[in-house]
């Protein structure tokens, strides 16, 4: 059963190589990053994982490509640079 929703736009700060990660992601899974961004919140919201082992595959090619570094143990660490 489709699901009748009201989107919204919205201007959100994101580490720069982790946006990188999640656009190159979403444009691999041919989808647009809200779409991507909305199911990953649906599923962690419920406890499950967003995302399959070939997917997580994917995800780790990207980061490499990125340089992204950060790990869940960082989300309460970032200190942005000013300057």
């Amino acid at each position: 059963m489709t699901k009748h929703i009201e989107r919204v736009q919205t201007g959100v700060r994101i580490e720069k190589r982790l946006l990188k990660v999640l656009k190159g992601l979403a444009e691999q899974l041919d989808m647009s990053l809200g779409d991507l961004l909305e199911g990953m919140a649906l599923h962690c919201f419920e406890g499950k994982a967003p995302f399959s082992k070939d997917t997580l595959a994917r995800i780790q090619k990207l980061k490499e490509v990125y340089d992204l570094d950060l790990t869940a143990a960082d989300s309460h660490r970032l200190d942005e640079r000013h300057g």
